[in-house]
């Protein structure tokens, strides 16, 4: 019988240095930074569909609707359930990232103009920045908030009009969406996921508790729309399976395995997805000033995805 010996850590990290498995790892990575960035570009369906397809004036039902049935249906597909601290964490995460995250989002949308909202929500990846810093002893790194600004400024082109009014409620409920979700992307990553359990399992936890904290302020403060036809069940299952469980399984996965604050960058494809659905679906005309802003957001996102120049510099100079 000839016996096979595993090769030796030695072995493996040759392997991993050498520049096939540096190049194997690169499409890796450029292959989950695509794969992530579909869950913001799906979120940029989000408004097309409410205004469009689900019952008016009913935002916070509408917020449960995405959440719990998703969240029920991933736990009997996964038939996985917390353990231990993983019970209070996924209300945590939950809450943050959803159960707060959808209302302020609503009020920030219905009190400003919906560039303003979309503008304040782009200023997440900053959030975040600083977050990280705090929550994960990252280093603040300013290229990335260079590219940052430059996100939120070409968001500010793509959405802001001559109209756009500041409300004081509004900016403070969309500045809250923002930290409330950026922290939520931080704590994710910090908690990571625990050993067997899956990225659907995950995403199954945080939807069905948030879906929980939101039942009796959605019965009280919304109630149930009248008159749920065939049109707004198909909305509610879009933004539910699609919006919200597939989405988010992406989500979680890309920030458990990309670095936070560029990924969080990503987001800047969910107005600009909008802004474009409104111009194929709704007619609605794009500027120059407007296809410029588009440019400047695309770049900073892309250009976000790379490593400090200084970093790269002194990976080429020291590649141990």
């Amino acid at each position: 019988m000839t016996t096979h010996a595993a090769p030796s850590s030695a072995t493996r990290d040759s392997r991993s240095a050498a520049p096939g498995g540096a190049l194997s790892d690169g499409r890796m990575r450029i292959t989950w930074i695509a794969l992530t960035a579909l869950a913001p570009a799906v979120w940029g369906t989000t408004y097309i569909v409410t205004t469009r397809a689900l019952p008016p004036g009913h935002p916070v039902f509408a917020a449960l609707m995405r959440t719990l049935p998703a969240g029920a249906f991933a736990l009997l597909a996964a038939r996985q359930l917390p353990r231990g601290t993983w019970w209070w964490k996924s209300l945590v995460l939950g809450a943050l990232n959803m159960t707060c995250f959808f209302p302020l989002l609503f009020v920030a949308a219905q009190r400003l103009p919906g560039g303003v909202a979309a503008t304040l929500g782009a200023a997440q990846p900053i959030i975040v920045a600083g977050l990280a810093v705090t929550v994960l002893g990252e280093r603040l790194s300013a290229w990335r908030l260079i590219w940052g600004v430059s996100g939120v400024v070409g968001i500010a082109l793509v959405v802001l009009g001559p109209q756009a009014q500041l409300d004081a409620l509004g900016v403070a409920a969309g500045l809250g969406g923002a930290v409330s979700m950026g922290l939520g992307v931080v704590l994710t990553k910090r908690w990571g996921r625990p050993d067997g359990i899956s990225a659907l399992g995950l995403a199954g936890w945080q939807l069905t508790g948030a879906g929980l904290l939101l039942i009796v302020p959605a019965l009280v403060l919304d109630g149930i729309p009248a008159g749920i036809g065939t049109r707004a069940v198909a909305g509610y299952a879009w933004l539910g399976l699609v919006g919200g469980l597939a989405a988010y399984v992406l989500w979680f996965e890309g920030i458990r395995r990309l670095p936070v604050t560029p990924t969080t960058l990503l987001g800047l494809l969910s107005p600009l997805t909008a802004a474009l659905l409104g111009h194929v679906i709704a007619g609605e005309a794009l500027t120059p000033l407007q296809l410029l802003g588009f440019a400047l957001a695309l770049t900073a996102m892309s250009a976000g995805q790379l490593a400090p120049p200084s970093s790269r510099s002194s990976s080429r100079k020291d590649p141990s």
